[in-house]
């Protein structure tokens, strides 16, 4: 691992481990392939089933296919249509269920149990997590003093992997994990001490929506985890812009989370320190990017909108685009409308969507 170029805008010694490198674009390999490797030759041969957004999906699909075991995968309605694609290339029997993953994984289990196929948590079973931990030692191993490591949370098992890793091997290493605010399963079981089951909104960070959480992660993590906390949707669009400017990194909304709570000023506490922040998933839609990319810009002031009124004869209009090109703004979108304009029958409503505009509306207006 590299000092990142994110180091100055944060204020901390970054350096990032990037997971979204792996083959299926995310850290689940690592889980997926110790645990089919410990199926034993009844299991093997009857095939696994498991519920997943869509990362834990790719990554016992392309395991299963290159170990010769047989995989089905249930996933959200709303799954990526890139991650579900990946999976049926990768020759998994994909079942589309449910609006959420809580949905999907309880139909998953029911199958499994109705046809004889073995389950696999891919956040809570004992070899998963053994699996994820394989991160923290090679952080251990790539910057040995580092001084804390930053991790995505869904439903713990990443978390709870690495904590026992690093924690076991340098336990002076302080290790924080970050959700989305949108669905704060582990930040809730973590106040309680047990899993509890939490809403469920849309969120940019797809692959951190579980609802709740897993027994064994949760009890691992507590022993070892010094802080867990929610970051913004706006905060992981800004994120994701940044990694994209800066590091030409294309993550997905999980994978930018723990970027998002350093970029928001969530951890004070590292400034001037050695971070390391866990990268786990590169595997999101196009069509979505874009969607992030153009939110994180409005987040960061870069890209605004303002409605403004303009005399509806020839040439109102442009009086405002020339005034707007002097300033040295750029329009991206304009809006013309008459019809729902009360206040005077002479002007028209113009509204603008445009780069470079927030330092010049005040002069404007």
């Amino acid at each position: 691992m590299q000092r990142s170029q994110l180091s100055g805008i944060t204020g901390m010694e970054l350096y990032f481990k990037k997971e979204f490198m792996q083959y299926t674009g995310s850290f689940k390999e690592r889980g997926a392939r110790n645990t089919l490797k410990q199926l034993s030759k009844t299991q093997t041969e009857t095939g696994v089933i498991a519920a997943s957004a869509g990362n834990h999906a790719l990554a016992l699909a392309y395991h299963g296919k290159q170990l010769g075991v047989s995989v089905t995968v249930v996933m959200p309605k709303l799954a990526p249509i890139m991650k579900v694609t990946a999976c049926r290339d990768y020759e998994a029997n994909v079942i589309l269920f449910g609006e959420h993953i809580g949905e999907s994984k309880d139909y998953a289990t029911k199958l499994g149990e109705e046809k004889g196929l073995t389950y696999i948590n891919g956040y809570d079973d004992p070899a998963v997590l053994a699996g994820q931990g394989t991160i923290g030692l090679e952080v251990i191993d790539q910057v040995p003093d580092v001084d804390a490591v930053v991790v995505p949370v869904g439903g713990g098992g990443l978390l709870a992997g690495i904590a026992l890793a690093v924690k076991t091997l340098k336990p002076d290493v302080t290790v924080i994990g970050v959700e989305s605010e949108n669905c704060p399963g582990f930040s809730a079981a973590w106040k309680v001490g047990h899993p509890v089951k939490v809403p469920s909104m849309p969120t940019l960070a797809d692959g951190l929506a579980v609802p709740m959480v897993g027994g064994n992660a949760l009890a691992t993590a507590r022993k070892h985890v010094d802080k867990v906390l929610t970051v913004s949707e706006n905060y992981i669009a800004i994120a994701i812009l940044r990694l994209v400017e800066h590091e030409k990194a294309v993550v997905e909304g999980a994978g930018a989370a723990g970027l998002a709570a350093c970029v928001a000023g969530l951890l004070p506490e590292l400034k001037g320190k050695k971070v390391v922040i866990i990268l786990c998933g590169g595997n999101i839609d196009t069509t979505v990017l874009g969607r992030c990319l153009e939110r994180g810009l409005a987040a960061d002031g870069r890209l605004c909108r303002f409605v403004v009124r303009v005399k509806d004869t020839p040439g109102g209009c442009a009086e405002l685009t020339r005034i707007l090109a002097d300033m040295g703004a750029c329009i991206k979108d304009i809006f013309h409308e008459r019809a729902w304009v009360y206040s005077d029958i002479f002007s028209v409503e113009v509204s603008l969507i445009g780069c470079k505009l927030q330092t010049y509306i005040e002069k404007l207006l």
